[in-house]
């Protein structure tokens, strides 16, 4: 197959060219094709709910738990206010990798048993 060349100046003062190859896009590797976009995304909003450190314990108390976790065990358990357990949480739920339950003034909290594979393979990494 004939490569298409450009001329190209070989110092910034001379007018001497040199054949540099013109290289044709996408012919060194054969790369798997895009995932769709829909699976993509979703796997995008999961890797984004986890990629904070009190998240991942959060989802590892969650995953060894025998029954919902109310959000006032979250607070005692990393020393923080409510507000911030709450938006954490709130960042799971969103991506639906948790679900909630309110029970008096309090709200429990469980892993999803309904998790995509892509959530579930992620969540899996965590031990």
């Amino acid at each position: 197959m004939p490569t298409a060349t450009r001329m190209r100046p070989t110092k910034a003062r001379q007018r001497t060219f040199v054949e540099l190859p013109v290289r044709t896009r996408g012919c060194c590797s054969d790369v798997a094709p895009p995932l769709p976009n829909k699976r993509a995304s979703d796997i995008a909003t999961v890797m984004r709910a986890l990629a904070d450190p009190t998240r991942v314990q959060m989802v590892h108390m969650l995953k060894a738990a025998t029954e919902p976790i109310c959000v006032c065990d979250f607070t005692a358990a990393f020393d923080l206010r409510q507000p911030t357990v709450s938006h954490h949480l709130a960042r799971l739920r969103n991506a639906s990798l948790v679900k909630s339950e309110k029970r008096g003034l309090w709200a429990f909290y469980e892993l999803r048993r309904d998790l995509s594979v892509g959530a579930r393979a992620a969540i899996g990494l965590i031990p």
